[in-house]
Protein backbone atom coordinates (compact mmCIF):
# COMPACT_ATOMS: atom_id res chain seq x y z
CA UNK A 1 0.00 0.00 0.00
CA UNK A 2 3.07 2.50 0.78
CA UNK A 3 5.37 1.15 -1.44
CA UNK A 4 3.46 4.05 -3.90
CA UNK A 5 5.36 6.64 -2.07
CA UNK A 6 8.85 4.88 -1.40
CA UNK A 7 9.45 6.39 -5.40
CA UNK A 8 11.46 9.78 -4.70
CA UNK A 9 9.70 11.36 -7.95
CA UNK A 10 6.26 10.41 -6.15
CA UNK A 11 7.28 11.42 -3.30
CA UNK A 12 8.25 15.06 -4.96
CA UNK A 13 5.12 15.11 -6.90
CA UNK A 14 3.00 14.22 -4.28
CA UNK A 15 4.83 16.91 -2.00
CA UNK A 16 4.33 19.54 -4.54
CA UNK A 17 0.64 18.49 -4.97
CA UNK A 18 -0.01 18.59 -1.54
CA UNK A 19 1.82 22.06 -0.99
CA UNK A 20 0.08 23.80 -3.74
CA UNK A 21 -3.33 22.61 -3.83
CA UNK A 22 -3.70 20.59 -0.50
CA UNK A 23 -2.62 23.68 1.78
CA UNK A 24 -4.60 25.97 -0.27
CA UNK A 25 -7.83 24.25 0.81
CA UNK A 26 -6.33 23.22 4.05
CA UNK A 27 -9.63 24.07 5.92
CA UNK A 28 -11.81 22.15 3.60
CA UNK A 29 -9.61 19.11 4.00
CA UNK A 30 -10.02 19.45 8.08
CA UNK A 31 -13.24 19.73 7.59
CA UNK A 32 -13.69 16.73 5.65
CA UNK A 33 -10.89 14.59 7.65
CA UNK A 34 -12.80 15.38 10.99
CA UNK A 35 -16.11 13.69 9.36
CA UNK A 36 -13.94 10.64 8.02
CA UNK A 37 -12.43 10.45 11.39
CA UNK A 38 -16.19 10.28 12.51
CA UNK A 39 -17.01 8.23 10.00
CA UNK A 40 -14.44 5.53 11.11
CA UNK A 41 -15.18 5.96 14.80
CA UNK A 42 -18.86 4.64 14.12
CA UNK A 43 -18.12 2.19 12.03
CA UNK A 44 -16.20 0.33 14.38
CA UNK A 45 -18.83 1.07 17.50
CA UNK A 46 -21.68 -0.89 15.08
CA UNK A 47 -19.61 -3.67 15.02
CA UNK A 48 -18.92 -3.24 19.13
CA UNK A 49 -22.84 -3.01 19.23
CA UNK A 50 -23.59 -6.06 18.39
CA UNK A 51 -21.78 -7.50 20.98
CA UNK A 52 -24.09 -5.71 23.70
CA UNK A 53 -27.15 -6.22 21.48
CA UNK A 54 -26.37 -10.16 21.35
CA UNK A 55 -25.14 -10.62 24.95
CA UNK A 56 -27.86 -8.57 27.15
CA UNK A 57 -30.85 -9.68 25.16
CA UNK A 58 -29.74 -13.23 24.39
CA UNK A 59 -27.55 -14.42 26.51
CA UNK A 60 -28.31 -12.34 29.63
CA UNK A 61 -32.15 -12.08 28.50
CA UNK A 62 -31.42 -8.03 30.14
CA UNK A 63 -34.85 -6.68 29.59
CA UNK A 64 -34.08 -3.25 31.35
CA UNK A 65 -30.93 -2.53 28.42
CA UNK A 66 -33.07 -2.58 25.85
CA UNK A 67 -34.26 1.75 25.64
CA UNK A 68 -30.38 1.98 26.53
CA UNK A 69 -28.95 -0.14 23.47
CA UNK A 70 -31.95 0.87 21.01
CA UNK A 71 -31.10 4.99 21.66
CA UNK A 72 -27.15 4.49 21.28
CA UNK A 73 -27.28 2.07 17.96
CA UNK A 74 -29.39 4.63 16.36
CA UNK A 75 -27.17 7.80 17.84
CA UNK A 76 -24.24 5.58 16.17
CA UNK A 77 -25.92 5.80 12.44
CA UNK A 78 -27.41 8.86 12.73
CA UNK A 79 -24.10 10.74 13.90
CA UNK A 80 -22.22 8.57 10.86
CA UNK A 81 -25.39 9.98 8.37
CA UNK A 82 -24.09 13.41 9.29
CA UNK A 83 -20.29 12.49 9.02
CA UNK A 84 -20.98 11.09 5.74
CA UNK A 85 -22.69 14.09 4.35
CA UNK A 86 -19.97 17.18 5.64
CA UNK A 87 -17.35 14.17 4.40
CA UNK A 88 -19.13 13.78 0.97
CA UNK A 89 -19.71 17.82 0.64
CA UNK A 90 -16.35 19.44 1.76
CA UNK A 91 -14.65 16.75 -0.53
CA UNK A 92 -16.75 17.58 -3.48
CA UNK A 93 -16.30 21.28 -2.86
CA UNK A 94 -12.85 21.31 -2.45
CA UNK A 95 -12.02 18.76 -5.47
CA UNK A 96 -14.17 20.77 -7.71
CA UNK A 97 -12.08 24.11 -6.37
CA UNK A 98 -8.75 22.10 -7.07
CA UNK A 99 -9.61 21.34 -10.85
CA UNK A 100 -10.38 25.54 -11.23
CA UNK A 101 -7.74 26.25 -9.45
CA UNK A 102 -5.46 23.54 -11.50
CA UNK A 103 -6.96 24.90 -14.88
CA UNK A 104 -6.29 28.24 -14.05
CA UNK A 105 -2.58 27.10 -13.54
CA UNK A 106 -2.31 25.38 -16.64
CA UNK A 107 -3.81 27.88 -18.95
CA UNK A 108 -1.17 30.39 -17.14
CA UNK A 109 1.50 28.50 -18.12
CA UNK A 110 0.15 28.03 -21.88
CA UNK A 111 -0.02 31.16 -22.40
CA UNK A 112 3.02 32.35 -20.92
CA UNK A 113 4.95 29.88 -23.32
CA UNK A 114 6.95 31.72 -26.41
CA UNK A 115 5.01 31.14 -29.60
CA UNK A 116 7.70 28.26 -30.42
CA UNK A 117 5.69 26.04 -27.98
CA UNK A 118 2.56 26.46 -30.13
CA UNK A 119 4.14 25.07 -33.18
CA UNK A 120 5.53 21.88 -31.38
CA UNK A 121 2.58 21.05 -29.53
CA UNK A 122 -0.71 20.29 -30.70
CA UNK A 123 -3.95 22.21 -29.49
CA UNK A 124 -5.36 18.92 -28.48
CA UNK A 125 -2.63 17.93 -26.50
CA UNK A 126 -3.17 21.52 -24.54
CA UNK A 127 -6.89 20.63 -24.30
CA UNK A 128 -6.27 17.34 -23.09
CA UNK A 129 -3.63 18.47 -20.30
CA UNK A 130 -6.60 21.35 -19.66
CA UNK A 131 -8.98 18.62 -18.86
CA UNK A 132 -7.29 15.55 -17.46
CA UNK A 133 -3.94 17.09 -16.04
CA UNK A 134 -6.25 18.78 -13.96
CA UNK A 135 -8.59 15.85 -13.23
CA UNK A 136 -5.59 13.63 -12.19
CA UNK A 137 -4.65 16.10 -9.27
CA UNK A 138 -7.83 15.91 -8.08
CA UNK A 139 -8.16 12.41 -8.41
CA UNK A 140 -4.44 12.03 -6.77
CA UNK A 141 -5.67 14.29 -3.62
CA UNK A 142 -8.83 12.47 -3.26
CA UNK A 143 -7.48 8.75 -3.01
CA UNK A 144 -4.82 10.66 -0.80
CA UNK A 145 -7.37 11.35 1.76
CA UNK A 146 -9.54 9.16 1.41
CA UNK A 147 -8.09 6.38 1.58
CA UNK A 148 -4.97 7.31 3.54
CA UNK A 149 -7.48 8.61 5.89
CA UNK A 150 -11.17 7.30 5.93
CA UNK A 151 -10.36 3.96 4.79
CA UNK A 152 -6.60 3.42 6.93
CA UNK A 153 -8.73 4.91 10.22
CA UNK A 154 -11.70 2.81 9.80
CA UNK A 155 -9.62 -0.41 9.11
CA UNK A 156 -7.48 0.12 12.19
CA UNK A 157 -10.50 0.90 14.32
CA UNK A 158 -11.89 -2.22 13.36
CA UNK A 159 -9.35 -4.31 13.49
CA UNK A 160 -9.05 -2.69 17.27
CA UNK A 161 -12.09 -4.53 18.05
CA UNK A 162 -11.48 -7.76 16.56
CA UNK A 163 -8.26 -7.82 18.94
CA UNK A 164 -9.91 -6.87 21.56
CA UNK A 165 -12.89 -9.12 21.55
CA UNK A 166 -10.38 -12.49 19.39
CA UNK A 167 -7.12 -11.23 19.80
CA UNK A 168 -5.55 -15.24 18.74
CA UNK A 169 -8.04 -15.34 15.93
CA UNK A 170 -7.19 -11.36 14.58
CA UNK A 171 -3.68 -12.65 14.39
CA UNK A 172 -4.72 -15.65 11.94
CA UNK A 173 -6.98 -12.73 9.80
CA UNK A 174 -4.19 -10.40 9.92
CA UNK A 175 -1.75 -12.38 8.28
CA UNK A 176 -3.58 -12.70 5.23
CA UNK A 177 -3.28 -9.03 4.41
CA UNK A 178 0.57 -9.07 3.29
CA UNK A 179 -0.48 -12.20 0.84
CA UNK A 180 -2.99 -9.97 -0.50
CA UNK A 181 -0.88 -6.81 -0.61
CA UNK A 182 2.22 -9.08 -2.86
CA UNK A 183 -0.86 -10.58 -5.12
CA UNK A 184 -1.90 -6.82 -6.45
CA UNK A 185 1.63 -5.28 -6.18
CA UNK A 186 2.11 -8.18 -8.89
CA UNK A 187 -0.41 -6.85 -11.05
CA UNK A 188 0.68 -3.00 -10.81
CA UNK A 189 3.46 -3.07 -12.57
CA UNK A 190 2.16 -2.41 -16.29
CA UNK A 191 -0.84 0.43 -14.91
CA UNK A 192 1.98 3.48 -14.95
CA UNK A 193 2.94 2.72 -18.64
CA UNK A 194 -0.24 2.01 -19.86
CA UNK A 195 -2.05 4.76 -18.02
CA UNK A 196 0.28 7.93 -19.96
CA UNK A 197 -0.36 6.12 -22.79
CA UNK A 198 -4.19 6.52 -22.43
CA UNK A 199 -3.30 10.39 -21.95
CA UNK A 200 -1.63 10.56 -25.55
CA UNK A 201 -4.70 8.63 -26.87
CA UNK A 202 -7.17 10.91 -25.37
CA UNK A 203 -5.40 13.67 -26.98
CA UNK A 204 -5.27 11.91 -30.51
CA UNK A 205 -9.16 12.00 -30.40
CA UNK A 206 -9.40 15.75 -29.93
CA UNK A 207 -7.16 16.32 -32.25
CA UNK A 208 -9.28 14.30 -35.07
CA UNK A 209 -12.27 15.76 -34.23
CA UNK A 210 -10.97 19.47 -34.37
CA UNK A 211 -9.34 18.96 -37.61
CA UNK A 212 -12.46 17.04 -38.95
CA UNK A 213 -14.54 20.41 -37.80
CA UNK A 214 -11.85 23.30 -38.92
CA UNK A 215 -11.61 21.39 -41.86
CA UNK A 216 -14.77 19.99 -42.82
CA UNK A 217 -14.84 22.06 -46.12
CA UNK A 218 -11.77 20.25 -47.23
CA UNK A 219 -12.51 17.12 -45.71
CA UNK A 220 -16.03 16.93 -47.87
CA UNK A 221 -14.35 18.56 -51.13
CA UNK A 222 -11.76 15.80 -51.03
CA UNK A 223 -13.52 13.45 -50.04
CA UNK A 224 -11.52 13.03 -47.16
CA UNK A 225 -14.14 11.33 -44.62
CA UNK A 226 -13.10 7.97 -45.42
CA UNK A 227 -9.48 8.79 -43.96
CA UNK A 228 -10.26 10.98 -41.06
CA UNK A 229 -12.59 7.77 -40.05
CA UNK A 230 -10.16 5.77 -40.38
CA UNK A 231 -8.07 8.08 -37.76
CA UNK A 232 -10.93 8.84 -35.57
CA UNK A 233 -11.48 4.98 -35.33
CA UNK A 234 -7.75 3.88 -34.64
CA UNK A 235 -8.00 6.75 -32.18
CA UNK A 236 -10.95 5.58 -30.18
CA UNK A 237 -9.60 2.10 -30.36
CA UNK A 238 -6.33 2.83 -28.82
CA UNK A 239 -8.03 4.68 -25.90
CA UNK A 240 -11.02 1.59 -25.60
CA UNK A 241 -7.53 -0.95 -25.59
CA UNK A 242 -6.14 0.63 -22.74
CA UNK A 243 -9.18 1.86 -20.98
CA UNK A 244 -9.42 -2.45 -20.63
CA UNK A 245 -5.94 -3.25 -19.97
CA UNK A 246 -6.29 -0.86 -16.84
CA UNK A 247 -9.75 -2.20 -16.06
CA UNK A 248 -8.83 -6.04 -16.35
CA UNK A 249 -5.69 -5.20 -13.78
CA UNK A 250 -8.40 -3.61 -11.87
CA UNK A 251 -10.60 -5.98 -12.31
CA UNK A 252 -7.74 -9.07 -11.08
CA UNK A 253 -7.78 -7.55 -8.03
CA UNK A 254 -11.10 -8.73 -7.21
CA UNK A 255 -10.20 -12.40 -6.87
CA UNK A 256 -7.31 -12.11 -5.32
CA UNK A 257 -8.76 -9.57 -2.48
CA UNK A 258 -12.00 -11.65 -2.97
CA UNK A 259 -10.30 -15.15 -2.40
CA UNK A 260 -8.24 -14.06 0.62
CA UNK A 261 -10.65 -12.31 2.61
CA UNK A 262 -13.48 -15.58 1.82
CA UNK A 263 -10.21 -18.03 3.40
CA UNK A 264 -9.99 -16.00 6.03
CA UNK A 265 -13.76 -15.34 7.15
CA UNK A 266 -14.74 -18.70 6.51
CA UNK A 267 -11.50 -19.68 9.12
CA UNK A 268 -12.84 -17.30 11.09
CA UNK A 269 -16.43 -18.71 11.69
CA UNK A 270 -15.02 -22.23 11.84
CA UNK A 271 -13.01 -21.69 14.57
CA UNK A 272 -16.04 -19.16 16.31
CA UNK A 273 -18.00 -21.58 15.81
CA UNK A 274 -15.94 -24.32 18.29
CA UNK A 275 -15.25 -21.42 20.74
CA UNK A 276 -18.84 -21.26 21.48
CA UNK A 277 -20.84 -23.91 20.66
CA UNK A 278 -17.76 -26.51 21.67
CA UNK A 279 -17.72 -25.76 25.33
CA UNK A 280 -14.60 -22.63 24.72
CA UNK A 281 -15.56 -20.33 27.27
CA UNK A 282 -16.20 -17.84 24.78
CA UNK A 283 -19.25 -15.53 24.83
CA UNK A 284 -21.63 -15.42 21.38
CA UNK A 285 -21.63 -11.44 21.51
CA UNK A 286 -17.64 -11.11 21.48
CA UNK A 287 -17.85 -13.74 18.52
CA UNK A 288 -20.66 -11.78 16.60
CA UNK A 289 -18.56 -8.21 17.10
CA UNK A 290 -15.24 -9.96 15.79
CA UNK A 291 -16.81 -11.39 12.86
CA UNK A 292 -19.43 -8.29 12.39
CA UNK A 293 -15.99 -6.00 12.25
CA UNK A 294 -14.17 -8.31 10.29
CA UNK A 295 -16.74 -7.97 7.27
CA UNK A 296 -16.96 -4.50 7.85
CA UNK A 297 -13.09 -4.51 7.38
CA UNK A 298 -13.57 -6.13 4.33
CA UNK A 299 -14.14 -2.99 1.82
CA UNK A 300 -11.70 -0.68 3.18
CA UNK A 301 -8.82 -3.31 3.20
CA UNK A 302 -9.80 -3.71 -0.06
CA UNK A 303 -9.62 -0.06 -1.37
CA UNK A 304 -6.54 0.44 0.03
CA UNK A 305 -4.76 -2.74 -1.95
CA UNK A 306 -6.10 -1.22 -4.51
CA UNK A 307 -5.55 2.37 -3.92
CA UNK A 308 -1.67 2.23 -5.91
CA UNK A 309 -3.41 1.49 -9.33
CA UNK A 310 -5.34 4.92 -9.06
CA UNK A 311 -2.21 6.81 -8.00
CA UNK A 312 -0.31 5.41 -10.22
CA UNK A 313 -3.07 6.37 -13.10
CA UNK A 314 -3.44 9.79 -11.86
CA UNK A 315 0.08 10.93 -10.85
CA UNK A 316 1.26 10.29 -14.62
CA UNK A 317 -1.37 13.21 -15.53
CA UNK A 318 0.01 14.86 -12.03
CA UNK A 319 3.70 14.90 -13.62
CA UNK A 320 2.57 16.22 -16.97
CA UNK A 321 0.96 18.91 -15.41
CA UNK A 322 4.09 19.50 -13.12
CA UNK A 323 6.38 19.37 -16.22
CA UNK A 324 4.44 22.20 -18.09
CA UNK A 325 4.44 24.35 -15.42
CA UNK A 326 8.35 23.97 -15.15
CA UNK A 327 8.76 24.35 -18.83
CA UNK A 328 11.69 27.00 -19.29
CA UNK A 329 10.42 30.05 -20.80
CA UNK A 330 12.11 31.42 -24.15
CA UNK A 331 11.16 34.46 -23.81
CA UNK A 332 10.95 36.19 -20.24
CA UNK A 333 11.33 39.37 -19.12
CA UNK A 334 14.34 40.29 -17.64
CA UNK A 335 14.08 40.69 -13.74
CA UNK A 336 15.09 44.41 -14.08
CA UNK A 337 12.69 45.02 -17.04
CA UNK A 338 11.05 48.51 -17.30
CA UNK A 339 8.13 49.29 -19.52
CA UNK A 340 9.37 51.43 -23.43
CA UNK A 341 9.56 55.01 -23.37
CA UNK A 342 7.58 56.89 -25.61
CA UNK A 343 9.26 57.70 -28.58
CA UNK A 344 8.07 58.80 -32.21
CA UNK A 345 8.21 55.00 -33.36
CA UNK A 346 11.33 54.62 -35.14
CA UNK A 347 12.58 50.41 -35.35
CA UNK A 348 16.16 49.45 -35.90
CA UNK A 349 17.44 45.98 -36.35
CA UNK A 350 21.05 46.45 -35.06
CA UNK A 351 23.28 43.44 -36.49
CA UNK A 352 20.54 40.96 -35.96
CA UNK A 353 21.18 37.20 -36.34
CA UNK A 354 18.69 34.72 -35.95
CA UNK A 355 17.19 31.31 -36.86
CA UNK A 356 14.27 29.03 -35.57
CA UNK A 357 14.56 26.48 -33.88
CA UNK A 358 16.66 23.43 -35.35
CA UNK A 359 16.06 25.45 -38.85
CA UNK A 360 18.66 27.41 -41.08
CA UNK A 361 19.69 30.95 -40.48
CA UNK A 362 16.98 33.67 -41.44
CA UNK A 363 19.43 36.54 -40.93
CA UNK A 364 22.83 37.13 -40.69
CA UNK A 365 24.16 40.79 -39.39
CA UNK A 366 20.61 42.14 -40.96
CA UNK A 367 20.78 46.17 -40.13
CA UNK A 368 17.84 47.81 -40.82
CA UNK A 369 15.79 50.98 -39.84
CA UNK A 370 11.98 51.39 -40.37
CA UNK A 371 11.69 54.93 -40.21
CA UNK A 372 9.36 56.75 -37.81
CA UNK A 373 6.19 57.95 -38.51
CA UNK A 374 6.45 56.69 -42.23
CA UNK A 375 5.25 53.52 -44.03
CA UNK A 376 7.37 50.75 -44.94
CA UNK A 377 6.52 47.71 -47.47
CA UNK A 378 8.14 44.32 -47.18
CA UNK A 379 8.51 42.40 -50.18
CA UNK A 380 10.75 39.43 -51.82
CA UNK A 381 10.25 36.12 -52.28
CA UNK A 382 8.85 33.63 -50.20
CA UNK A 383 11.34 32.74 -47.46
CA UNK A 384 13.11 36.18 -47.15
CA UNK A 385 12.20 37.06 -43.90
CA UNK A 386 9.61 39.78 -44.31
CA UNK A 387 7.34 37.83 -41.93
CA UNK A 388 10.11 36.74 -39.54
CA UNK A 389 10.89 40.76 -39.48
CA UNK A 390 7.15 41.47 -37.94
CA UNK A 391 7.51 38.24 -35.38
CA UNK A 392 11.00 40.22 -34.08
CA UNK A 393 9.60 43.41 -34.35
CA UNK A 394 6.25 41.68 -31.74
CA UNK A 395 9.29 40.19 -29.90
CA UNK A 396 7.63 36.35 -30.54
CA UNK A 397 11.26 35.89 -30.80
CA UNK A 398 14.54 37.14 -29.85
CA UNK A 399 17.77 37.43 -32.14
CA UNK A 400 20.30 35.44 -31.21
CA UNK A 401 23.08 38.07 -32.05
CA UNK A 402 21.97 41.77 -32.43
CA UNK A 403 19.24 43.67 -31.00
CA UNK A 404 16.12 45.50 -32.19
CA UNK A 405 15.70 48.87 -31.12
CA UNK A 406 12.30 51.41 -30.39
CA UNK A 407 13.60 54.43 -30.40
CA UNK A 408 17.31 53.01 -29.58
CA UNK A 409 15.85 51.13 -26.34
CA UNK A 410 16.34 47.51 -26.62
CA UNK A 411 13.14 45.74 -26.84
CA UNK A 412 14.45 42.48 -25.26
CA UNK A 413 15.39 45.25 -22.05
CA UNK A 414 11.60 45.92 -21.86
CA UNK A 415 7.91 44.44 -20.49
CA UNK A 416 6.71 42.75 -22.67
CA UNK A 417 3.82 44.46 -22.32
CA UNK A 418 4.71 47.98 -23.23
CA UNK A 419 6.35 46.21 -26.46
CA UNK A 420 2.94 44.83 -27.56
CA UNK A 421 1.16 47.76 -26.07
CA UNK A 422 2.51 49.77 -29.41
CA UNK A 423 1.68 47.29 -31.97
CA UNK A 424 -1.43 46.58 -33.39
CA UNK A 425 -0.87 43.58 -36.06
CA UNK A 426 -3.34 42.47 -38.75
CA UNK A 427 -2.35 38.85 -40.49
CA UNK A 428 -3.48 37.11 -43.65
CA UNK A 429 -4.39 33.90 -41.40
CA UNK A 430 -7.52 36.25 -39.69
CA UNK A 431 -8.52 34.87 -36.51
CA UNK A 432 -12.03 35.76 -34.69
CA UNK A 433 -13.12 34.65 -31.40
CA UNK A 434 -16.12 33.40 -30.49
CA UNK A 435 -19.23 36.23 -29.62
CA UNK A 436 -20.41 39.22 -31.64
CA UNK A 437 -19.09 41.37 -34.29
CA UNK A 438 -19.11 44.01 -31.71
CA UNK A 439 -16.88 41.77 -29.19
CA UNK A 440 -14.14 41.33 -31.83
CA UNK A 441 -13.53 44.68 -32.88
CA UNK A 442 -13.82 46.03 -29.15
CA UNK A 443 -10.68 43.41 -28.52
CA UNK A 444 -8.57 46.39 -30.15
CA UNK A 445 -9.46 48.45 -27.49
CA UNK A 446 -11.26 47.09 -24.20
CA UNK A 447 -13.37 50.04 -22.74
CA UNK A 448 -13.91 51.38 -26.59
CA UNK A 449 -17.44 52.88 -27.32
CA UNK A 450 -19.82 51.85 -29.46
CA UNK A 451 -19.12 54.44 -31.18
CA UNK A 452 -15.67 54.04 -31.34
CA UNK A 453 -15.95 50.66 -32.78
CA UNK A 454 -18.50 51.73 -35.53
CA UNK A 455 -16.18 54.14 -36.42
CA UNK A 456 -13.59 51.97 -36.74
CA UNK A 457 -15.23 49.62 -38.27
CA UNK A 458 -16.24 52.47 -41.19
CA UNK A 459 -12.52 53.21 -41.42
CA UNK A 460 -11.86 49.31 -42.85
CA UNK A 461 -14.68 49.56 -45.03
CA UNK A 462 -16.94 47.03 -42.27
CA UNK A 463 -20.00 49.14 -41.11
CA UNK A 464 -22.00 48.43 -44.45
CA UNK A 465 -22.05 44.60 -44.65
CA UNK A 466 -22.21 44.92 -40.18
CA UNK A 467 -25.08 46.55 -40.78
CA UNK A 468 -27.04 44.82 -43.63
CA UNK A 469 -26.81 41.75 -40.85
CA UNK A 470 -29.94 41.06 -38.77
CA UNK A 471 -28.42 41.94 -35.70
CA UNK A 472 -25.82 44.24 -36.80
CA UNK A 473 -23.37 44.57 -34.94
CA UNK A 474 -24.59 41.63 -32.08
CA UNK A 475 -23.99 39.34 -34.84
CA UNK A 476 -22.69 36.23 -33.85
CA UNK A 477 -19.60 35.51 -36.18
CA UNK A 478 -19.45 31.82 -35.19
CA UNK A 479 -16.38 29.56 -33.95
CA UNK A 480 -13.25 31.32 -35.82
CA UNK A 481 -15.26 33.36 -37.71
CA UNK A 482 -17.20 30.33 -39.79
CA UNK A 483 -20.60 32.27 -40.33
CA UNK A 484 -18.46 34.93 -41.85
CA UNK A 485 -16.77 35.46 -45.58
CA UNK A 486 -13.25 35.15 -45.58
CA UNK A 487 -13.50 39.46 -46.45
CA UNK A 488 -15.81 39.76 -44.05
CA UNK A 489 -13.48 38.59 -41.25
CA UNK A 490 -10.58 40.16 -42.66
CA UNK A 491 -11.92 43.83 -42.53
CA UNK A 492 -13.51 43.05 -39.06
CA UNK A 493 -9.94 42.43 -38.12
CA UNK A 494 -8.30 45.25 -39.69
CA UNK A 495 -11.23 47.25 -37.38
CA UNK A 496 -9.74 46.00 -34.38
CA UNK A 497 -6.37 47.03 -35.34
CA UNK A 498 -7.48 50.25 -36.40
CA UNK A 499 -9.58 50.63 -33.07
CA UNK A 500 -6.54 49.75 -31.34
CA UNK A 501 -5.04 53.23 -32.35
CA UNK A 502 -1.33 51.55 -31.71
CA UNK A 503 1.78 53.71 -32.64
CA UNK A 504 2.68 50.95 -34.47
CA UNK A 505 0.81 49.52 -37.20
CA UNK A 506 1.90 46.09 -38.70
CA UNK A 507 0.49 44.43 -41.33
CA UNK A 508 0.75 41.03 -42.74
CA UNK A 509 -0.88 40.28 -46.27
CA UNK A 510 -3.87 42.31 -44.63
CA UNK A 511 -5.40 42.85 -48.14
CA UNK A 512 -5.35 39.12 -48.84
CA UNK A 513 -9.06 38.09 -48.39
CA UNK A 514 -10.26 41.60 -50.19
CA UNK A 515 -12.15 41.70 -53.28
CA UNK A 516 -10.51 44.72 -55.30
CA UNK A 517 -12.96 47.36 -54.62
CA UNK A 518 -12.44 46.82 -50.71
CA UNK A 519 -8.89 46.88 -51.42
CA UNK A 520 -9.27 50.43 -53.21
CA UNK A 521 -11.64 51.49 -50.36
CA UNK A 522 -8.93 50.55 -47.78
CA UNK A 523 -6.31 51.54 -49.27
CA UNK A 524 -8.05 55.49 -49.08
CA UNK A 525 -8.85 54.45 -45.24
CA UNK A 526 -5.23 53.34 -44.87
CA UNK A 527 -4.24 56.60 -45.91
CA UNK A 528 -5.94 58.37 -43.19
CA UNK A 529 -4.68 55.96 -40.53
CA UNK A 530 -1.08 55.78 -41.37
CA UNK A 531 -0.58 59.78 -40.76
CA UNK A 532 2.11 59.98 -38.13
CA UNK A 533 2.17 56.40 -37.73
CA UNK A 534 4.91 53.98 -38.73
CA UNK A 535 3.81 51.44 -40.68
CA UNK A 536 5.04 48.40 -41.76
CA UNK A 537 3.17 46.48 -44.39
CA UNK A 538 4.02 42.91 -46.41
CA UNK A 539 2.63 42.41 -49.23
CA UNK A 540 2.84 39.70 -52.32
CA UNK A 541 0.55 41.82 -54.68
CA UNK A 542 2.46 44.78 -54.79
CA UNK A 543 0.00 46.85 -56.27
CA UNK A 544 -1.10 47.13 -52.66
CA UNK A 545 2.28 49.00 -51.85
CA UNK A 546 2.80 51.74 -54.31
CA UNK A 547 2.07 54.34 -51.70
CA UNK A 548 4.23 53.19 -49.08
CA UNK A 549 6.96 55.78 -48.92
CA UNK A 550 9.77 53.31 -48.91
CA UNK A 551 9.61 49.86 -49.95
CA UNK A 552 12.27 47.18 -48.58
CA UNK A 553 13.25 44.72 -50.74
CA UNK A 554 14.29 41.43 -49.10
CA UNK A 555 16.08 38.09 -50.43
CA UNK A 556 17.62 35.47 -48.97
CA UNK A 557 17.81 37.32 -45.41
CA UNK A 558 19.57 40.15 -47.04
CA UNK A 559 18.08 43.69 -48.23
CA UNK A 560 19.05 44.00 -51.65
CA UNK A 561 17.16 47.26 -52.49
CA UNK A 562 15.06 49.89 -50.73
CA UNK A 563 13.49 52.90 -52.17
CA UNK A 564 10.39 54.32 -53.45
CA UNK A 565 8.32 52.40 -55.81
CA UNK A 566 8.88 54.25 -59.05
CA UNK A 567 13.07 54.85 -58.05
CA UNK A 568 12.86 51.27 -57.69
CA UNK A 569 11.41 50.31 -60.82
CA UNK A 570 13.91 52.33 -62.51
CA UNK A 571 16.52 50.44 -60.85
CA UNK A 572 15.80 47.23 -63.11
CA UNK A 573 16.58 45.09 -59.81
CA UNK A 574 14.25 42.42 -58.06
CA UNK A 575 11.80 44.57 -57.47
CA UNK A 576 11.12 45.52 -60.99
CA UNK A 577 11.06 41.68 -61.98
CA UNK A 578 8.68 40.75 -58.75
CA UNK A 579 6.20 43.62 -60.28
CA UNK A 580 6.84 42.93 -63.77
CA UNK A 581 5.72 38.98 -62.91
CA UNK A 582 2.94 40.17 -61.64
CA UNK A 583 1.51 42.18 -64.79
CA UNK A 584 2.16 39.13 -66.92
CA UNK A 585 -1.39 37.69 -67.95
Amino acid sequence: MFRFFRSTENQRLIARLLRESFYAHRFGYAAAILSMLVVAATTAASAYMLREITNEFVVYKRIGQVNLIAAATGAIFILKGFANFIQAYFMSRVGNAIIADRQRKIYDSILAQGIEFYHSTSSSELISRMTNNAQAARSVLDQIVTSYVRDLVTLAALVGVMVWQQPALSLICLVIGPIAIYGVNRILKRVRKIASQEFRSLGQIVQVMQETAIGVRVVKSFGLEGAMRKRMYKAVSDVESRANNIATLEAATSPVMETLAGLAIAGAVFVSGFLVLGGGGQMPGNIMAFIAALLLAYEPAKRLARVRISLETGIVGVRMMFQLADRPLTLAEKPDAKPLRAGPGEIHFDNVSFAYPESAPVFEGLDLTLAAGKMTALVGPSGSGKSTILNLIMRMYDPQVGRVMFDGQDISCATLTSVREKIAYVSQDTFLFAGTIMHNIRLGREGATDEEVMAAARAANAHDFISAQAKGYDTDVGENGALLSGGQRQRISIARAMLRNAEILLLDEATSALDAESEALFRDALQQLTVGRTTIVIAHRLSTVHQADTIVVLEAGKVVESGAHRTLLNQGGLYQKLYEYQLMP
